[in-house]
């Protein structure tokens, strides 16, 4: 081989090694785009993070943490997607009513925030509170008291007294805020526990008899005092009555971890942010022998 054609060669194979370590920023972009549907589309089809942004499910849910929503028990609406783009739409997709006693994500008519309450009422059902008692098809709910649960106040959990007035105590040196429970049954034999301060004006303690619509369902928060929700009008930040079952996104399975909100920008405040023992706790209310 003479020197020309060896030089050749030799700048073929540098040709080659320069096109082999270029890097192809189209692939690239491709294969960011399909990752990021691949996301989308398992948000919005099997399973998203949710995250608890207020009290209103109290004493089983705190601010803070994170839990796992699947958007397949209830069929598809709507609000499926993550990002709720689409045209209020009559109806679901393989759907199927709730079961009472499920926790589940709303999305409020008029809305594009989700909200996180209980089902309490179906279609066909009447409904009714009377002294913080709830009256399903004319029969009160049952309910026990279960003593009083006292949660540690952190940057996430207040006690503020204009939300819980006198029940703020101090042990060993802690702050705690004193709730007392109360465990419903609801007819299925699925309960759970609530909330209830008292009678407190302004606070829904009583609520005239209603039908449930079709298609509709009655939402509750378990922090029954502390809860806007079908008892509430849209205009006060309610669900204003029942909801439509479109705008049900999706059923909360269980916690994956929580934080207190004590943790900062610096990385060593991270881990004793987390509160012990929440993980993995089940969002599905406990079936009662009946």
């Amino acid at each position: 081989m003479g020197a020309d054609e060896l030089a050749l060669s030799h700048e073929a194979f540098e040709e080659e090694a320069e096109a082999r370590t270029r890097t192809d920023w189209w692939a690239e972009a491709r294969g960011i785009l399909w990752l990021v549907l691949a996301v989308l589309g398992f948000h919005s089809l099997i399973a998203k993070p949710f995250f608890i942004p207020s009290e209103s499910m109290l004493p089983g849910l705190l601010v803070g943490d994170r839990l796992v929503v699947t958007k397949y028990p209830y069929g598809y609406s709507w609000v499926t997607p993550t990002f709720h783009v689409l045209p209020f739409m009559h109806g679901r997709i393989l759907g199927r009513l709730p079961e009472r006693g499920d926790v589940v994500i709303v999305t409020p008519p008029g809305t594009n925030t989700d909200y996180i309450k209980r089902v309490i009422g179906l279609p066909g059902d009447t409904i009714a509170v009377r002294g913080g008692i709830v009256y399903l098809n004319g029969k009160a709910v049952p309910r026990r008291a279960m003593g009083d649960r006292y949660i540690p106040v952190d940057p996430n959990t207040r006690c503020s007294e204009d939300q819980y007035p006198g029940f703020l105590v101090t042990r060993a040196g802690r702050q705690y805020c004193r709730l007392p429970i109360f465990r419903e049954t609801l007819p299925n034999g699925r309960s759970y526990d609530t909330v209830d301060l008292g009678f407190r004006p302004g606070r829904a303690d009583n609520y005239p008899e209603i039908r449930v619509p079709r298609d509709k369902v009655f939402l509750m928060g378990d922090n029954r005092d502390n809860s806007t929700d079908s008892r509430f009008p849209l205009a006060q930040g309610g669900l204003g009555g029942p909801v439509p079952w479109e705008n049900i996104g999706g059923r909360a399975e269980f916690i994956t971890f929580s934080l207190d909100g004590s943790a900062s920008w610096n990385p060593l405040t991270w881990p004793r942010s987390f509160r012990p023992g929440r993980a993995g706790t089940s969002l599905h209310p406990q079936r009662d022998s009946q």
